[in-house]
Parts: C-alpha cells; structure tokens; sequence
C-alpha cells in the first residue's frame, strides 16, 4: 500500500512516515500540492494523511478534488485548526477523521489502522463523485437515481473501476468479461456494452467523462486532478 502524507513541515512528515512504517507499505512524502500530484501519476494511494494550511493551498480544498476525481480511499486531516467548524467542514469535505496538533505518534497510527480496517470492510460499496456502485447487492446510482445494468454492464463497469486510471486492453477485457471463451462472442460485443455503458453513466456520451477510449488500445476509467 502506498501511503500519500501531504504536509509543509518535514519533520513531522518523516516522523509520520516511522511511526506508520511497516514492511507492506511505502510512503509518498510531499510538502505541497503540486508534488502530491505529480506523485500520485506514478503511485496510486491507498491511504491521504492530508494537511490542511499548505503552500500551495488548502488540503480541505484538495480533499474535495480526491473525492470528485473518484478516489474512495481513507483520507485522514491533519492540521492545528481545532475548532468545530474545521472538523466539521473536513468532514463535509470528504475526510474520514481528523485529528489536531499536537497529537501522540501512537495515537495517529492507531487511528490509522482503524480506518484501513474499516476500508477494508465497506460492504461492496463505492462513492464516486454523484456515483453509487454496490457491486455486492448489483445496486447502482448517479445523483440518487437508480441505474439498471445488465451483467455484462455491471462487470465492465467493476473491471473500470477496480483499475481507475489504468487502460485495459480490449482483449483483456474480453477475457475477464466473457470468461468462457471470446471465439463465441460477436467480436463487436465490448464496443457494444461500452457504448451501453456510457449512455447509462455520462452525462455526454458522445463527448465521455469517465470511459475513456485508448485508441487502437483500449479503455479506461479516467481519474484526473
């Protein structure tokens, strides 16, 4: 897992970094936006230890750039704003704790391994932006409104989105969506579930958001900053 820590003050970020550590992880040090998401278009992270008051800008406003973009991963505030109204507009923002300086090193990384805990166990369900997927109970949703999909729609859409930000090829996507063998299906069938897809999640299907075409690829499921 990486571990993206955001926060101008470089000693508390590498302490941040020792008192996470563990053999499974590796961390992604930045002081400012911009280095965050220069980061981030090498390593995906699992787990946003974000400041609030940073060079650059606001990790609150950062926040809520993550959870648009689609990113549905544990993020933790960190910062020296202790009021109510800060936790709560964190909150409000995205975030799924808070914590305020100064803080005990044992504290945060026991209210870290609580929230990869409860990562690890979201029910099935993934918040995009105006986006519900329940791949579990095969419930689906933008803006509160309830998307039918048929299973091959569902398991494209899984597939895109388990690898967000990764183009997957046409003939791998054949292969997982159509396991059996692809000799029996209509060699136009993937365009044709992409094109369904498409007209059930974007708003211009013509002009798509989210399934990108790689020509002469594949597809994939755009995340962008």
């Amino acid at each position: 897992m990486v571990i993206l820590i955001l926060e101008d003050d470089t000693a508390l970020c590498k302490g941040i970094e020792m008192a996470l550590a563990a053999p499974e992880r590796c961390f992604a040090l930045c002081h400012n936006i911009a280095a965050a998401k220069a980061a981030m278009q090498n390593k995906r992270p699992g787990l946003f230890i974000l400041d609030i008051n940073l060079p650059d800008g606001s990790g609150l406003n950062f926040c809520a750039e993550l959870r648009s973009a689609g990113y549905d991963v544990p993020i933790l505030m960190l910062t020296a704003n202790d009021t109510e109204m800060d936790m709560v507009t964190g909150l409000n923002c995205g975030a799924d704790d808070y914590v305020t300086k100064p803080f005990s090193l044992a504290v945060l990384r026991a209210r870290i391994e609580a929230l990869l805990r409860r990562g690890s166990h979201n029910d099935g369900k993934v918040f995009m932006g105006d986006f519900m997927f329940d791949f579990e109970t095969m419930r689906f949703e933008k803006n509160n409104q309830t998307i039918e999909l048929s299973k091959t729609e569902a398991r494209l859409l899984q597939l895109f989105i388990a690898n967000k930000g990764q183009t997957l090829t046409r003939e791998r996507l054949q292969t997982l969506i159509w396991p059996d063998g692809t000799e029996y299906v209509d060699e136009n069938a993937l365009s044709v579930a992409v094109r369904r897809l498409r007209a059930k999640l974007e708003d211009a299907p013509s002009n798509p958001q989210f399934i990108k075409t790689v020509h002469g690829i594949g597809y994939k499921w755009a995340v962008s900053l």
